[in-house]
């Protein structure tokens, strides 16, 4: 039986052709190994193309004095203390070596008058860092990188749905999944597995998040035995669009800020200056004037607050709302069109100025637009070794949007673009340098049939117990947001975890028609089962996490405890149920924690 199905064999099995995935396939195939890619929609089509701000590595082309410390350091204070010191310091020192290799690679970025790659200042970072190809950064990096895996020869198989993991003596020993054009099932055989399948955004309802974002990667590897971490840390980025609904939450880049957009409410304030956290206040600018001042180029100014941390923004925007002062549709309004001039504007965000025309008819060069919070990044994922990315799974890796660590309580903007190239590549190195001389594994049959009954059961369920799955996703995202959003407290979570575990248990009904080709009802039904399962997971980190961090707001609980200070939440499975454990967040080195202090000092002193 088994040994009818369509099965392929190699080194390295690689779950996404984003950043990360392609990152790390080009990695792994550059160490020697066959490699093989994986991914659910057709190649090129990532959610990574949907990265416009930039790509966050202190280059140092703009502002000399900026250095990897630096970069560590922001990292570490965006992330509130709770990243692991080892990936935000691989990161900060890696990330310019592979913005120099992209670019030996073909990709084209903006320049200086130098002739250096440009770089623009976002939210949180101290120094202007990002590199970038105007506001299509994302979209410039797969071109590239796809481009350099199919002159590597790397197999590719485009919109095949991997729905489980192999394993063989507690080890990875490959996946299996269908073919979306036929489904057909098909099997993959390989000694290492390196899950880059990207983020949850889709169990909300508002979210930038492409479809692709089902939270497949963190679903699979909980139910093969690896943790999860930090999953209490949902990113909403504070501008998404507003209008029309058809659109709703779709991604207003965060630089139209950085460009020197402004925020103001309904009467026409500039309201981000009331909401300056306390450990801000030293290094962003006082009054209009002086963040006027940044806009026109003064070194000596201050950046505006509309660049502090997308947390602290989109609780602001949330809270003009909630006290009448939103805008006409329920968000702020953006201005950059009374700010830059018109060909400024089509200059550096030709895309913002498409998306708004072509969607909304609304010429941002001349009108400002509406925004509001929207559904953007997971900061949790798959517990990684920070050097090699390999999970507590043996021979199973994760890289990019689906690990956990680097980012902590919240990621700042350009942090996800670096992520991806540096730990796709470690990843790959890694898992490629590993599989040298190994065997492909062999897959017990029972364990195969057993995946097969699974692919097949939504197609067998009786029709008058059968759960529509789209019905079912639209509940989930009912939930997921009014229970366990932006704003949280205990009796949402706990009511939250409740209505999510009777979605469970419904989800064991959900019922699959038609034939199975381009069945979109038949791949939603494993998709809503993976979103559940990753819904729990952040609701029962949340509602254990008692303070406020971050992404993370508790009403009940508003302020930072110093107790959760250095504790991170693992999320594990047993006998099928989601477990807890408190663990405490890796120590920094000796020269890290000095660092860490002298920053924390110098600006103590500035405020």
């Amino acid at each position: 039986m088994t040994q009818d199905i369509e099965t392929h064999e190699t080194d390295v099995l690689v779950i996404g052709a984003g950043g990360a995935g392609l990152s790390a396939a080009i990695s792994a195939a550059e160490q020697g190994a066959d490699v093989a890619v994986v991914c659910k929609s057709l190649l090129g089509k990532a959610h990574t193309v949907m990265a416009e701000g930039g790509i966050a590595a202190s280059l140092g082309n703009v502002e000399p004095a900026d250095d990897w410390q630096a970069h560590f350091l922001d990292t570490m204070k965006g992330g509130w203390g709770l990243n692991d010191p080892t990936m935000a310091e691989i990161h900060a020192k890696e990330s310019p070596e592979r913005v120099r290799t992209l670019q030996e690679w073909g990709a084209i970025f903006d320049r200086t008058e130098d002739g250096d790659i440009h770089q623009r200042p976002f939210g949180g970072h101290r120094h202007d860092r990002l590199a970038h190809v105007g506001d299509r950064t994302g979209l410039e990096l797969i071109r590239t990188l796809q481009d350099k895996a199919v002159a590597e020869g790397i197999d590719v198989y485009q919109e095949c749905y991997v729905t489980n993991l192999l394993q063989t003596d507690d080890a990875v020993a490959g996946a299996c999944g269908f073919w979306r054009q036929d489904g057909a099932p098909i099997l993959f055989r390989a000694p290492a597995v390196i899950l880059a399948s990207g983020g949850l955004g889709k169990m909300y309802r508002i979210s930038s998040n492409s479809w692709e974002y089902t939270a497949d990667g963190h679903a699979m590897a909980l139910r093969n035995g690896a943790e999860l971490i930090d999953m209490a840390f949902v990113q909403f980025h504070p501008t998404g669009m507003v209008w029309p609904k058809s659109v709703q939450g779709t991604l207003v880049t965060e630089g139209v800020r950085g460009e020197g957009g402004i925020l103001l409410n309904a009467d026409g304030e500039r309201f981000m200056f009331d909401y300056v956290p306390t450990e801000y206040e030293g290094s962003v600018a006082a009054d209009e004037a002086e963040a006027d001042r940044w806009v026109a180029g003064d070194e000596d100014a201050r950046p505006p607050p509309e660049l502090l941390t997308r947390d602290v923004v989109a609780r602001a925007i949330l809270n003009e709302v909630a006290e009448g002062r939103g805008s006409e549709h329920g968000g702020a309004y953006l201005d950059i069109a009374n700010q830059r001039s018109a060909d400024y504007i089509m200059q550096k965000l030709p895309a913002m100025v498409h998306q708004f025309r072509e969607l909304a008819e609304i010429d941002i060069t001349e009108e400002p637009m509406q925004v509001a919070p929207t559904c953007h990044y997971m900061m949790g994922g798959i517990r990684v070794d920070p050097e090699t990315q390999e999970t507590s799974v043996p021979g199973l890796y994760a890289s990019g949007e689906v690990a956990g660590g680097l980012h902590g309580a919240n990621r700042l903007g350009g942090n996800s673009l670096s992520d991806l190239l540096v730990f796709g590549n470690r990843a790959g190195v890694a898992a490629g340098e590993a599989v040298t001389g190994a065997e492909t594994p062999q897959v017990d049959d029972s364990q195969v049939e057993r995946y097969l009954a699974g692919l097949e059961a939504p197609f067998d369920t009786d029709p008058d117990r059968g759960v529509d799955p789209f019905d079912l996703h639209a509940e989930l995202q009912a939930v997921m947001e009014e229970y366990v959003g932006i704003m949280r407290d205990e009796d949402r979570l706990s009511t939250g975890i409740e209505r999510l575990e009777s979605l469970q248990d419904r989800v064991e009904n959900v019922r699959a028609t038609g034939a199975r080709t381009y069945n979109p009802g038949w791949e939603k039904c494993f998709a809503v089962e993976n979103m559940i399962l990753a819904g729990l997971a952040v609701a029962h980190a949340a509602r254990a996490r008692e303070e406020s961090r971050g992404a993370h707001s508790r009403v009940d609980f508003p302020d930072p405890d110093e107790d959760w200070g250095n504790i991170e939440l693992t999320v594990s499975m047993r006998d099928g149920e989601i477990h807890l454990d408190r663990d405490a967040v890796p120590e920094p080195r000796d020269e890290l924690q000095e660092m860490l202090a002298a920053d924390a000092g110098l600006e103590a002193e500035a405020e």
